[in-house]
């Protein structure tokens, strides 16, 4: 049967701390025998493109195709 599982203080503020100001990501909280112990944060970080750098890449891409023989197609 699984055992019911505590967190102290210190334990709720590492957590909280991991969470706090992630935009994009996750927070994995490993337990073993009903106790935290271990936080992995994994963070990601997203780029936005204009829309020109857009569009040259799927030009690029179509050129890119074209000189392949017409084996591959861009697909838009």
């Amino acid at each position: 049967m699984a055992k019911p599982i505590v967190l102290d203080q210190e334990w709720i503020e590492r957590i909280t701390t991991q969470v706090n100001g992630l935009e994009y990501g996750s927070v994995l909280i490993t337990v073993h025998d009903g106790r935290v112990v271990q936080i992995d944060r994994t963070e990601r970080k997203r780029f936005e493109t204009s829309a020109k750098q857009n569009q040259n890449a799927k030009e690029q891409a179509g050129t890119q195709a074209s000189a392949a023989g017409d084996k591959l197609k861009a697909i838009n």
